[in-house]
């Protein structure tokens, strides 16, 4: 495989398209840049004025010029830089970063901080005879620019950051596959391989939907509020992704699984407001036993998408955890909508036989993870009725966490 850049690691068209929705949300300009400034993107929501500077040729060069420059200060400072561009406009960059590499930057902004002053208005003038711009016309694309204040900007540069660096992150994990796929071929190791590749997609289960669902959710708050619960959001996401990308061969103590789906759940509660509750009953005796890393989580999605999303009134969703002689049950019980018996035979088919029923996805992976560690006698049993809710069983054995063996997260690393 040949040097890997960022065309060949994001979907441009779906990209395109997160950026026209983030502008749409926030109002803000955004476009993806390689490292030395060349856009990979369309603009997006770009204003009026960035529009018509751009058409002219010493306009563009200025502001290919000025993006490629924020773009490097990000990088030296490792996160989101703020800048005046070449037109004494506000824009914002923050660096695309993964596995320590520079893949680009993400650009967004195109706003004021505070209205220009009778000095920028004189400048602007001649810049516009500058460009070959007719100075009045010039004039008011300029004055068109929306004030923001600092943090809004900010908040909004963090998401748009974490949801490029996670489609860059899906896209070098496809093509690692893919390269090991033709490896595994050769050496007659297929099956065993094909096992690992398909764990590896339970990585994508938190997609970019959710994702930007989330962001609008973040977006709005961080527009009607001052920002508090913006930066509660923007925490929980972070930390739902470090955590969703780890290795997904590990064992992690219970409640670490806890911890992490404690995240999930509040960016879910907070998008579908009093729509959707949670409980969550473990007690501390058993909150060191190990599963599967992200053995939680598909279940927890599933019950809302297919259980509680479609009941008009909403619903509840109980986790709960108990030991039973030398094993460990974990329920996760919703009071959704239910699955009708034939459906529910399908499902249960599905995942003992290892079929990829869409609905069932998910749960085949927990449940062919847990047998491959622990044994046939350990997985998930699944029980539901029409109209009465579901309630999903995981039954994984007592292996407690040694204290110092393995590295736990802790909330201060998210």
């Amino acid at each position: 495989m040949g040097e890997v850049k960022l065309r060949d690691v994001i979907d441009v068209k779906k990209v395109e398209e997160i950026l026209q929705n983030f502008s749409d949300v926030t109002g803000l300009g955004a476009i993806i840049a390689t490292p030395d400034g060349e856009s990979i993107t369309k603009p997006s929501n770009f204003t009026e004025h960035c529009l018509l500077v751009r058409d002219t040729l010493h306009g563009k060069k200025g502001c290919f010029r000025s993006d490629a420059e924020l773009g490097r200060l990000s990088l030296q400072k490792g996160g989101v830089a703020i800048s005046l561009c070449h037109c004494e406009i506000i824009d914002l960059a923050a660096p695309l970063l993964v596995d320590g590499k520079c893949w680009g930057y993400v650009l967004c902004g195109q706003v004021f901080l505070s209205p220009p002053t009778e000095e920028m208005v004189k400048r602007a003038i001649d810049r516009a005879k500058n460009f070959g711009i007719a100075p009045e016309v010039y004039l008011e694309k300029f004055l068109k620019i929306k004030v923001v204040p600092q943090d809004y900007i900010i908040a909004a540069g963090n998401m748009l950051q974490i949801i490029a660096s996670y489609l860059i992150e899906l896209g070098l994990n496809k093509l690692m596959q893919e390269k090991l796929l033709e490896e595994t071929k050769r050496r007659s190791e297929y099956e065993n391989i094909i096992k690992s590749l398909e764990l590896k997609t339970l990585q994508s289960q938190v997609n970019p939907h959710f994702l930007f669902n989330t962001l609008n959710t973040a977006a709005r708050l961080a527009y009607l509020e001052n920002a508090p619960r913006t930066a509660e959001i923007i925490y929980s996401l972070a930390s739902l992704l470090r955590y969703s990308l780890r290795n997904l061969d590990q064992l992690v103590a219970l409640k670490e699984e806890i911890s992490y789906l404690k995240h999930y759940l509040h960016i879910q509660e907070i998008r579908y407001k009093d729509h959707i509750k949670s409980q969550i009953d473990v007690p501390t005796e058993i909150e060191n036993v190990l599963l599967p890393v992200m053995s939680l989580q598909p279940i927890v999605e599933n019950a809302i998408i297919h259980g509680l999303e479609e009941k008009e009134e909403g619903g509840v969703i109980n986790i709960k955890a108990y030991q039973k002689d030398e094993t460990i049950f974990i329920e996760v019980k919703d009071n959704g909508v239910g699955i009708d018996k034939k459906m529910l035979e399908v499902i249960k088919n599905d995942i003992e036989k290892g079929k990829g029923h869409t609905t069932a996805l998910g749960l085949q992976n927990v449940d062919r993870r847990i047998k491959m560690y622990f044994g046939k006698e350990y997985g998930l049993e699944i029980r539901s009725e029409k109209g009465n809710g579901t309630l999903v069983v995981l039954k994984i054995p007592i292996i407690k966490k040694e204290v110092g063996k393995y590295n736990e997260i802790q909330s201060n690393d998210l």
